[in-house]
């Protein structure tokens, strides 16, 4: 295992606000049990492992059931996303909680449970090694269907993320996809969240678009390639839960 520093210049946002229809369930996504736990506890221990105190959670459907369940666990703060107008917008959301002297913004998501502390460490390493402006965790697989295809430059710049619903017949056949994980500096995130727009097939504010909007102003945004597609399984399903319990199980052995 890596090491992992706690950074008080560092703060981890949470999204979380989603109800999760393919669940089939009335709770919260983010409230399903896997292997008993809450999925979204794995998440904030995570986040806490590397940013301490400063963990936010994003939380929409059924907020006050996940604030009792994080706060009951840990010290998070909470930004309420009334209306789920997209990745961008929960972002959007958590802003005004950023304390003011951080430096960098770690954004995960509460439904990808298996990603591992040192995973994030090495993300911020990588980041501020290239002083980039963002960084986008990427990770190469065999079948990219449904995800966010990475767009890069002769100079291997992230230049865009194009979501699965946008993507042309080109764009669908790249096999670098975007695990919706990322390390952004704070100054650059809230002007590049005020820049984004809904003009997209689902007319929501994307976070993916940060890194069109970079590409624009000549910013510096890169990519880092994850060695374990398997940290970045999101669960979407009752399928994909029993998927992590069992990827969980076999790293209990």
């Amino acid at each position: 295992m890596g090491t992992v520093s706690k950074h008080d210049d560092v703060t981890a946002v949470i999204l979380a606000a989603g109800l999760g229809k393919r669940m089939k369930s009335t709770r919260a996504k983010v409230l399903h049990e896997v292997l008993q736990r809450p999925m979204i506890l794995y998440v904030v221990d995570t986040a806490a492992a590397v940013a301490g105190d400063h963990v936010i959670v994003v939380v929409g459907h059924q907020a006050d059931r996940v604030r009792k369940v994080v706060g009951a666990h840990g010290a998070a703060l909470f930004a309420h996303q009334a209306e789920q107008l997209g990745t961008g917008h929960a972002v959007q959301c958590a802003l005004p909680l950023i304390p003011e002297g951080c430096r960098q913004v770690v954004i995960l998501c509460g439904d990808v449970p298996l990603i591992s502390a040192e995973t994030i460490e090495k993300l911020i390493a990588d980041h501020r090694r290239h002083r980039r402006h963002a960084t986008v965790l990427a990770v190469e697989v065999d079948d990219p269907s449904g995800y966010g295809r990475i767009l890069q430059d002769a100079d291997n710049r992230v230049i865009g993320i194009v979501e699965e619903a946008d993507a042309s017949a080109a764009e669908k056949a790249l096999r670098i996809i975007n695990t919706g994980v990322y390390c952004v500096d704070r100054d650059y995130l809230s002007a590049a969240l005020r820049e984004i727009d809904s003009d997209n097939a689902q007319g929501e504010l994307y976070l993916t678009d940060i890194v069109s909007v970079g590409h624009r102003e000549n910013w510096n945004v890169g990519a880092l390639i994850a060695a374990d597609p398997a940290e970045f399984f999101g669960i979407n399903s009752r399928r994909d839960l029993q998927k992590v319990e069992r990827i969980l199980l076999k790293r209990k052995l």
